[in-house]
């Protein structure tokens, strides 16, 4: 099986199944998705990742929703196997083994894509190296470098060691994964023999072979080490050497990196690929913009209703189109079903008294400044008027602030502050440790589902397209994927203007638009239930038909795969 792959994907998170803390948010999930849809279409490829024995973090949240974190405790045995194989990588000077854990994702038809999942954790490592692939995203630059050579450089080995021989493509999921450049550059040297310099004709069979998605307009989320930290954790590579290789002073930029040595470069939306060429001036970016996987984000009573109304949707998302055929009893009843578990489970876990019967708005996503969860709470007095003169409404709230993010963790400190302050009028709840369980429970059972990031931060976003695949249209921001999913009235609403994204960020006036187009929403939503209804079912027919990864993986088929 080994020799009929041809494309290797790397990603530092790809999320699985709920009980596999080996994602910490979109870019593990879209990963997870990715794999699914390869699998579904017999796309020859095999994955790549970390193995993640302590996860992310468990998320605690304190009443005053101050966050802590705790280790996620799992057993890789009970949904992996350990292959024999091991490889080699020098860190600091010493030899670190590395061995894989092989988890297969199954297709529609039975075709299996297999992940390797990469661990240190062995008696034959010292102690200190035994951790490095314990914790996604964890501790200082040294642990990341050394994770980031892992995968990247282990992996390529891993897969040798394996008889993956034939890969034609390596597609890195972000940066993380650039080291893998240099180690295809070392197997270029090899087949010359010993005491051979790189040439450009090396560079060039590298870039060839590598393909390179990039997910983030935010100057943060492009990892780069110091170049003094790199040797002395990497040691003296050739490649220093070279301008077309390594371009940036005095440290090593992951992006650049895999810019350099890659002959197929993405954004993940089309407004993030006009962005990210503004970024990185002088490089051919284009734009596959994201999906989810259809069959893992449908709702139980959604699958049902598909599977009534439109037989053979999981093998052609596109069908999802004639969802406009489905009556809006039937789908007010899909969602009610929806609507009812979520409810439950936020009174569950919070007794907060949420009301089924009452307009119920989702907001999840990573804690994050630019992300501007907190956007919605700029004029509390305001939202007291529109839920007493319009018709009351709710919000359910979740995601993680990262451990060294204290401005992230502020920001959910003051959800829960607005919350108390707005508890006669509108009832919130916010979800602890958002995961995939809670993402189903969310993008399916509210009503109406919200986004405001500051543009144009957002490279695409994946939640309102799980949403849209559920019925439930978006109230958000034109940035990322909903620039090109948003038809006004139809998919759902906007929250400002496209213009505005060549502009100075204003938040006083998003703020503004937002509670215009929050009272238009709230007033449809108790006094205009068939337009409502028919929203729903558009979000499905053209959302949800075009915003999936078997799209989105016919695009890299056609774009960068077999070319």
């Amino acid at each position: 099986m080994a020799d009929e792959r041809r494309i290797a994907y790397f990603s530092m998170e790809i999320g699985l199944e709920e009980g596999m803390p080996t994602y910490s948010g979109g870019l593990g999930i879209l990963a997870g998705d990715t794999v699914q849809s390869a699998a579904d279409m017999r796309i020859p490829l095999v994955a790549v990742t970390l193995l993640h024995r302590k996860g992310y973090f468990f998320q605690k949240l304190g009443n005053d929703g101050w966050q802590t974190e705790e280790p996620v405790a799992w057993v890789p045995q009970d949904y992996t196997a350990e292959q024999s194989q091991k490889v080699v990588v020098n860190l600091e000077g010493r030899p670190v083994k590395i061995r894989a854990w092989k988890y297969e994702v199954k297709g529609i038809s039975g075709y299996t894509v297999p992940v390797y999942m990469l661990d240190t954790d062995m008696e034959e490592n010292a102690e200190q190296d035994r951790t490095l692939t314990h914790y996604l995203y964890g501790f200082e630059q040294r642990y990341r470098l050394c994770q980031e050579i892992i995968l990247g450089i282990g992996g390529v080995k891993i897969l040798r060691a394996l008889g993956y021989d034939q890969i034609e493509r390596f597609h890195m999921n972000e940066g993380h994964a650039g080291l893998l450049t240099l180690e295809l550059l070392e197997e270029q040297l090899r087949k010359k023999g010993e005491n051979v310099s790189i040439t450009a004709e090396d560079v060039n069979e590298v870039r060839k072979q590598c393909v390179f998605t990039t997910h983030t307009p935010v100057a943060a989320g492009h990892d780069q080490f110091p170049l003094d930290l790199v040797h002395q954790v990497f040691g003296q590579h050739d490649a220093f050497a070279l301008e077309n290789v390594f371009c940036c002073d005095k440290v090593l930029n992951m992006t650049y990196l895999a810019l350099n040595l890659s002959s197929y470069v993405n954004g993940v939306a089309k407004k993030h690929g006009e962005v990210s060429r503004q970024m990185f001036i002088g490089y051919k970016i284009d734009a596959i913009t994201n999906g989810i996987h259809a069959g893992r984000w449908a709702s139980q009573p959604f699958q049902k209703l598909f599977d009534e109304h439109i037989p053979g949707w999981r093998e052609d998302n596109f069908s999802l189109r004639y969802a406009l055929s489905i009556s809006c009893e039937d789908i007010q009843k899909a969602h009610a079903r929806n609507k009812r578990e979520l409810i439950e489970h936020v009174n569950q876990y919070t007794n907060i008294g949420m009301d089924t019967e009452v307009l119920t708005i989702g907001f999840a996503r990573r804690a994050a400044t630019y992300k501007r969860p907190d956007l919605v709470f700029s004029d509390l007095d305001r939202l007291r008027k529109i839920a007493s003169e319009k018709g009351r409404f709710q919000i359910v709230f979740a995601g993680k602030a990262h451990p060294k993010d204290n401005e992230g963790k502020e920001l959910i400190k003051r959800i829960f502050a607005s919350s108390r302050d707005l508890r006669q009028t509108v009832r919130i709840a916010y979800l602890p440790n958002y995961d995939m369980s809670i993402g189903r429970l969310m993008t399916a059972g509210v009503d109406v589902w919200l986004n405001t990031p500051q543009p144009p931060m957002e490279a695409s976003g994946t939640s309102g397209m799980k949403a849209a695949l559920n019925g439930v249209p978006s109230l958000s921001i034109l940035d990322g994927w909903w620039i090109e999913g948003c038809i006004e009235g139809v998919t759902g609403w906007a929250i400002g203007h496209n213009h505005r994204l060549k502009e100075q960020p204003d938040r006083a006036q998003d703020a503004q638009w937002l509670y215009e187009k929050l009272e238009h929403v709230v007033d449809l939503y108790y006094n205009d239930h068939p337009r409502f209804y028919s929203m729903m079912l558009h979000a499905i027919a053209l959302n949800g038909s075009f915003f999936n990864t078997q799209r989105m993986m016919q695009q890299y088929v056609l774009k960068a795969y077999f070319v």
